[in-house]
């Protein structure tokens, strides 16, 4: 941990996704990651004739943020992808991918194609590199960085959200018409406020420069910064809903129902580094969430 608080003063020029992982609504804070919401492959259900949605996808390709990437959980300023809640290969995380394959079939069976720092706009180049491995399950986590700003004025406009959430999904079908995608809501920054603010070093952090447009100045509470707040959350929420109803229109396509964005995660699932990013036990929480969701017979209202 040599110089942390210069490598952290770094944070303030790297572009990050934001906070952190979770377990889905209704299963508590304290539930273990090897609880029995991961049973193994053998347990789960068959195939929805339905909905057409396979529970049991063969193979598993990430797309999304920091937060697929494992940024600041294992090291200061420094991806993690074997702890990443969706393709990592870490044994206290247990991923989707091991979940659903296996830690044998999980090494050749899922790819990590996440960018730390990436925004929605960056997601249809994402999609299209997914879209060549021929995955039968696409995970996608992004839009913290949308609202993770250095002001409110520069959040990404929802118009501009939904139109390359659309493009993204155009580009996957292009390559693999077939492969079903999970959608995670974007994760509750409000929380993230009123969980660190009671936290001196959080806050030392956080002025660190991260995600101004929420974290700036986290001891005021006067009507400007708390509209400037609420603004954020507004944004959110809107990239929610954008990412539900886009999600609704594709018969592959399941949304998590606002479950990441819901979860009411504590200081024990974010960074020691950075109280923003998934601590290991967050990245499990956010495994957790999404293995349910996938492997449920109908989706999430």
């Amino acid at each position: 941990m040599r110089t942390v608080g210069a490598a952290l003063a770094a944070l303030s020029f790297v572009g990050v996704g934001a906070l952190a992982g979770c377990s889905g609504e209704g299963s508590g804070d304290g539930v273990s990651p090897n609880a029995s919401t991961t049973s193994s492959p053998s347990a789960s259900p068959s195939p929805s004739r339905a909905s057409g949605w396979n529970p049991r996808p063969g193979s598993v390709a990430a797309v999304g943020d920091s937060i697929t990437r494992g940024f600041d959980a294992c090291s200061v300023l420094a991806d993690c992808p074997e702890v990443s809640w969706a393709t990592g290969s870490d044994s206290l995380v247990r991923s989707l991918a091991v979940r659903l394959l296996g830690p044998a079939k999980a090494v050749d069976r899922s790819w990590n194609h996440a960018v730390s720092g990436a925004r929605m706009a960056q997601l249809p180049e994402q999609m299209a590199l997914a879209a060549k491995e021929r995955p039968e399950l696409v995970t996608v986590m992004m839009g913290a960085n949308d609202a993770c700003r250095d002001s409110v004025g520069l959040m990404t406009p929802v118009a501009d959200f939904r139109e390359s959430f659309e493009a993204s999904m155009r580009q996957l079908r292009a390559g693999a018409p077939r492969a079903q995608v999970y959608v995670s809501s974007v994760p509750d920054l409000k929380r993230l406020w009123s969980t660190g603010r009671l936290d001196e070093g959080a806050k030392r952090i956080w002025s660190l420069g991260i995600c101004r447009s929420m974290l700036a100045e986290a001891d005021d509470l006067g009507p400007a910064a708390v509209a400037r707040r609420d603004a954020v959350q507004e944004r959110v929420v809107a990239y929610n809903g954008v990412l539900r109803d886009v999600c609704a229109k594709d018969r592959h396509c399941r949304y998590d129902g606002g479950a990441v964005f819901g979860f009411r995660f504590t200081e024990a699932q974010l960074s020691p580094w950075d109280w923003f990013h998934p601590s290991r036990d967050g990245q499990a929480r956010l495994a957790e969430i999404a293995y349910r969701n996938i492997t449920a017979a109908e989706p999430p209202a």
